[in-house]
């Protein structure tokens, strides 16, 4: 007759606490190696700068953080109005933020405290003041012309040319620091808005 107070050997033996640290390090690693996969992954798409000048006021303010869509121009097209990100032409180990005024193929003129493109005077209630600076530039292929909305405080294609299209990181989308300031960044399609009745 069996006894009934009998105990039955377990089928898998305790785990001794050697074996449950190595397993609690080797998640601890496992989530460290995703985190870091992750992050790498975000940051090949979305890439983040600080605004360094004041070059973009009002639009933009010193110190402010903004987040880059990497993938806007492999995906789609640089349009006006665009807020971009690109390493300064006189200077690839330093990034600049700008404006996107004309194409390639396009004709900017300022005068008389306007500027037109191909003609037409574009709409631009972003800026901070009309320009006081006057010129004409044909862009030529594969490069950009571009204009900080602080216009006679900034360092531009007025002053130093044309951007290199490879030299684009990316268009600006979000500011996300400080939390005060948290918007999304608009990007006006200015010829079409100042052609409208």
């Amino acid at each position: 007759m069996e006894n009934p107070l009998t105990e039955t050997t377990p089928s898998h033996p305790k785990r001794t606490t050697t074996q449950a640290v190595i397993q609690i390090l080797w998640e601890i690693v496992q989530t460290l190696l995703l985190a870091a996969l992750l992050y790498f992954v975000i940051d090949s798409f979305i890439g983040r700068v600080r605004v360094q000048n004041i070059s973009m006021q009002p639009t933009l303010h010193a110190q402010e953080l903004i987040m880059v869509n990497k993938l806007a121009y492999r995906l789609g097209e640089v349009q006006r109005g665009d807020v971009i990100v690109f390493h300064y032409p006189l200077n690839p180990q330093e990034d600049f933020i700008k404006r996107v005024i004309g194409l390639p193929g396009d004709t900017v003129t300022i005068q008389n405290r306007q500027v037109m493109v191909n003609g037409i005077v574009l709409k631009e209630d972003y800026i901070a003041e009309p320009p006081t600076y006057s010129g004409e530039w044909l862009v030529p292929e594969g490069k950009l012309f571009v204009l900080g909305d602080n216009r006679n405080e900034s360092s531009d294609s007025h002053r130093w040319g044309f951007v290199p299209m490879e030299e684009v990181v990316g268009r600006a989308i979000v500011v996300y620091w400080p939390l005060s300031e948290l918007r999304i960044l608009s990007h006006p399609d200015i010829v079409q808005a100042s052609s409208a009745p």
